[in-house]
């Protein structure tokens, strides 16, 4: 009777399909991602409804990020053993109740950080879906693979696009009952139709020695200092950016979200050709040039240079320059990982990434409040991409030369 089921089981995986279940995992990440992004599109409502300081701004666009990034290392382990198709289904039903809760809670500071703190479960999909995906493609191909997947990040580019728009043609609580329904949505289609891969066998190891392993890789710690830069700046701003922009440059709530979903899309975009690049070039090239580009366009942007031009075009070359480097990092991370400990690294690496989204905000608010300017913060940004490049130069010089060699 197992063996039936399981045949079954294997014949449906078949019929479904990597690219199917490559398509759901992206389409899931992206409607989690908006979730998890409901709070800084609206910085600029709450800030003058509750009378809130630029610090206190940051704090609570901040919020969600923190759980956001530590939730992911448990849900990693967690996917490593249920599999990604539980875990999606589970992620958005369960990232329900904080959406509501965060549209219910827009009359009070303490309130809507305590939901927006629970809202961060919205956030920790990301570390199902790069173990789900790896395990449905050969690792020729992992590079593309994670590349597309991480293209779902673009949810918060239609946060911040179209949540402000929601809030105006339905109200606050509207929006946020609105978003409710579609995760819940989400949730049944991803038990549905979502399959994990005939190849995938579930790692019933204990979870806590399985971490304590993880922690002693160094090509842990490794992968997360640069997805830290990677990943944390695109969050950073993809966050905190219609704050930066109503700030520093006087834009409407409205026309700072289209910008920042201009932002967040040409991350989007640049994600998955990170990956391509990298299964052409090798990773580690394409990390380099991240992290060297980003630091120039950070110097740019420090010293406040007008509006659409040059600002707006040294920030959309920073999302591409940071999303190159978000899809570069994965495919690195694809090469140099076991398949059975993917998704309890990928835990621990993302969990580093969007901790480094977590502090810039909160430094950006404290220095906007004190100086009356970003620059500091830029300039701090500008010299953690070059420190950044400058241990991955030495750090993957092998593996750099592997891609030179590939690419000959």
């Amino acid at each position: 009777m197992r063996a039936t089921t399981a045949a079954a089981a294997t014949t449906t995986a078949r019929r479904t399909g990597p690219g199917t279940n490559l398509a759901l995992a992206t389409a899931t990440f992206a409607l989690t991602f908006w979730a998890w992004n409901l709070v800084g599109p609206l910085s600029k409502t709450y800030s003058e409804r509750l009378d809130l300081s630029p610090t206190q701004t940051a704090i609570l666009v901040a919020f969600p990020v923190l759980v956001g990034a530590v939730g992911r290392i448990p849900v990693g382990i967690l996917t490593d053993r249920y599999g990604g198709r539980l875990m999606f289904t589970v992620i958005s039903l369960v990232s329900v109740i904080p959406t509501a809760l965060v549209g219910l809670s827009g009359g009070s500071f303490a309130a809507l950080l305590v939901s927006g703190f629970l809202l961060g479960v919205a956030g920790t999909s990301f570390a199902v879906g790069i173990p789900f995906v790896n395990s449905w493609y050969e690792p020729r191909r992992r590079g593309f693979a994670t590349g597309v997947y991480g293209a779902g990040m673009g949810g918060t580019a239609l946060s911040a696009m179209l949540t402000p728009r929601l809030v105006d043609w339905i109200g606050l609580q509207g929006a946020h009952f609105a978003m409710c329904a579609a995760l819940a949505a989400m949730g049944a289609i991803a038990w549905t139709c979502a399959r994990n891969a005939p190849g995938w066998r579930p790692n019933n190891e204990p979870a806590l020695p399985r971490f304590a392993a993880v922690l002693r890789l160094k090509v842990t710690w490794q992968m997360s200092m640069l997805y830290a830069l990677a990943f944390g700046g695109f969050v950073a701003f993809s966050t905190y950016l219609p704050t930066m922009l109503t700030t520093a440059y006087d834009f409407a709530q409205t026309e700072a979200g289209m910008r920042a979903a201009g932002f967040s899309l040409a991350a989007v975009v640049a994600r998955p050709l990170g990956g391509i690049l990298s299964d052409r070039i090798g990773p580690v090239k394409v990390c380099l040039i991240s992290f060297f580009a980003s630091a120039a366009t950070a110097v740019v942007l420090a010293f406040h240079p007008p509006a659409e031009l040059p600002a707006g075009v040294s920030f959309v070359l920073m999302a591409t320059a940071l999303g190159l480097g978000t899809g570069g990092v994965f495919a690195l991370l694809a090469k140099l990982i076991e398949p059975s400990r993917v998704g309890a690294v990928t835990g621990v690496v993302g969990a580093a990434g969007g901790l480094g989204g977590y502090f810039p905000p909160l430094v950006m608010g404290v220095v906007f409040e004190l100086t009356g300017s970003y620059a500091i913060g830029l300039a701090l940004l500008a010299a953690a991409a070059v420190g950044v490049g400058v241990f991955t130069l030495r750090a993957f010089r092998t593996q750099l030369s592997e891609g030179r060699s590939s690419s000959a």
